[in-house]
């Protein structure tokens, strides 16, 4: 059994599925947002957690940041600058739906869609999906560098 545990963490597949998984969510994640800031800016302000002179520039080069990490985890270039920013991401979507939850604010998380779209997942599911990218990039960072092939 010991020796199933490490061998589980060091798989060369299990990497590259989680480099896919969470490179093509943020890939597709960022598509709207980059085709429609003036929407997302709006999305963002409704967290109420950011100060109103930020949100347009976030609006702005966010989601290039999570195209740009999630290509470079698909394609396999610099996975483990990827795996941080996408961890540091995750830590602060994390944090801003915590506060929204302990606050019983409702909100639209604007993840995938900048539309509105009625707050389909509680922020409870979005919250628990968040926290499995997160092991995963976490994963990912710490085994990225001994998945290459050199």
């Amino acid at each position: 059994m010991n020796k199933r545990i490490p061998a589980l963490v060091w798989n060369r597949k299990l990497q590259l599925s989680f480099r896919l998984v969470l490179g093509i969510a943020f890939i597709y994640a960022s598509i709207h947002k980059i085709i429609y800031p003036g929407k997302f800016a709006q999305i963002i302000y409704g967290y109420g957690l950011f100060p109103c002179e930020l949100i347009n520039i976030t609006a702005i080069l966010l989601p290039f940041l999570e195209f740009f990490s999630g290509l470079f985890l698909v394609i396999g270039i610099y996975k483990e600058s990827a795996a941080l920013i996408i961890n540091i991401m995750l830590a602060v979507f994390i944090s801003a739906i915590s506060i929204n939850l302990i606050r019983g604010h409702e909100f639209d998380c604007g993840c995938f869609s900048v539309e509105i779209t009625g707050y389909d997942l509680s922020s409870v599911h979005l919250l628990l999906r968040d926290i499995v990218f997160l092991l995963m990039g976490v994963h990912l960072f710490i085994t990225g560098s001994k998945d290459d092939d050199n």
